[in-house]
C-alpha cells in the first residue's frame, strides 16, 4: 500500500511539475510576444496583418493557459480544489473561448498567408489586394461568435440547474479541477453544430491551406533553381522563409489539436476515466498554447527583414 501510495505521489508530483513549467513558460512567452506586438504598434503606430493576427492568437493562449494550466497546476499539486460550480462554468466557458479562438485565428492567418503568397496570374488575384481589408473585421466577427456560442453553454447550466447537483453523476466530466455536467452530452445535436462543425470546417481550411503552401513554396524553389543555375546553394527569399514558419506553426496546430480531440473523444467514451487519461489530454492540449509565442518569435525575427520590402508590405 505503501509503495504505490509514494509511487502514486510521485506521479502526481512529476505531472504537476509538468503543469508548472507548462504554465509559467507558457504565460512568460506569450505575454513577451504581445507586448512586443503593443511595442512596435506604439512605436511604428501600425501592425502588419500577420502581426494583427498573431496578437489575437497570443490572446487566446493567454486564455487557454490561465483557464487550463492554472488550474491543473494547482489541483494537480494539492493546492486548492476548484469545488464551486460557478467557477467551473467560468474556467470552462473561458477555456472553450480560447481553444475556438486558437483555431479561428491558426486558420485565418494560414488562408491570409496563402492568399497573399498566391501567384498574381491565380484565381486569388483580387484578394491579394481585398484581403487585408477584412481581417480586421475578420477578427472581431470571430471573437463575437466564440464569445456568444460557448456562452449557450454556460447558460444551459443555469438552465439545468437541478441536474447540474443531481446526485446521478452517469453525464457528468472529472477534468481534474472540477467535476460538472457533461454537457456536450446533454445536447449533443447543438454542441455539433455549433462548436464541432466550426472546428472541423477551421480544421480542414487549415490542412487546404497548409497544403497549398507547400505547393506554392515547391514551384517558387523550382523556379529559383531555374533562375539561379549558376548558383551553388541559392538563398530561400524571405517571403519563402515567413510563409514556412506560418506553415510550421499550422503544421504544430494541426498535430496537437488531432492528439487532442482523440483524446477528448476517448475521455468522452468513458464514465470513469483514468487519471493519466485525464491528465495526458489536458497536457496535449496545453502544448500549442506553450509552443505557439516561440515558433511567432521566430518567424518574427525573420519577418522583420521585411518591412524594407514592397513585395510583402501588406503582410
Amino acid at each position: 500500500l505503501n509503495y504505490w501510495t509514494t509511487r502514486e505521489y510521485i506521479y502526481q508530483l512529476a505531472i504537476g511539475i509538468i503543469f508548472f513549467l507548462q504554465t509559467v513558460v507558457g504565460i512568460w512567452g506569450n505575454f513577451s510576444l504581445l507586448y512586443h506586438y503593443l511595442f512596435l504598434y506604439h512605436t511604428q503606430c501600425r501592425l502588419r496583418v500577420t502581426d494583427l493576427i498573431g496578437k489575437h492568437l497570443i490572446i487566446a493562449n493567454i486564455l487557454l493557459i490561465l483557464s487550463k494550466g492554472v488550474p491543473q497546476t494547482i489541483t494537480t499539486l494539492r493546492l486548492k480544489h476548484f469545488a464551486s460550480d460557478f467557477a467551473c462554468k467560468l474556467i470552462l466557458y473561458v477555456e472553450r473561448v480560447g481553444r475556438s479562438m486558437s483555431i479561428g485565428t491558426t486558420c485565418l492567418l494560414s488562408v491570409f498567408q496563402t492568399i497573399m503568397i498566391s501567384p498574381m496570374n491565380s484565381c486569388w488575384k483580387n484578394l491579394k489586394v481585398k484581403a487585408p481589408k477584412y481581417i480586421a473585421f475578420s477578427i472581431s466577427f470571430c471573437w463575437i461568435q466564440c464569445m456568444f456560442v460557448n456562452l449557450i453553454f454556460p447558460l444551459y447550466a443555469l438552465y439545468v440547474s437541478e441536474k447540474w447537483h443531481s446526485t446521478n453523476m452517469t453525464n457528468t466530466r472529472d477534468s481534474g479541477y472540477c467535476v460538472a455536467t457533461d454537457l456536450e452530452n446533454i445536447s449533443g445535436s447543438i454542441y455539433t453544430a455549433l462548436i464541432v462543425f466550426p472546428e472541423v470546417s477551421f480544421s480542414v481550411l487549415i490542412f487546404w491551406a497548409s497544403g497549398s503552401m507547400i505547393l506554392t513554396l515547391y514551384r517558387h524553389s523550382r523556379q529559383v533553381q531555374y533562375i539561379h543555375k549558376a548558383s551553388v546553394s541559392p538563398r530561400p527569399s524571405a517571403e519563402s522563409r515567413a510563409t514556412q514558419s506560418i506553415l510550421l506553426l499550422a503544421s504544430t496546430f494541426m498535430c496537437f489539436h488531432t492528439l487532442s480531440c482523440i483524446f477528448n473523444i476517448t475521455l468522452a467514451l468513458f464514465h470513469n476515466p483514468s487519471w493519466w487519461l485525464v491528465d495526458t489530454a489536458a497536457l496535449i492540449s496545453m502544448c500549442f498554447p506553450f509552443i505557439s509565442p516561440f515558433l511567432l518569435m521566430s518567424r518574427d525575427s525573420i519577418v522583420s527583414s521585411l518591412l524594407k520590402g514592397k513585395s510583402l508590405s501588406r503582410v
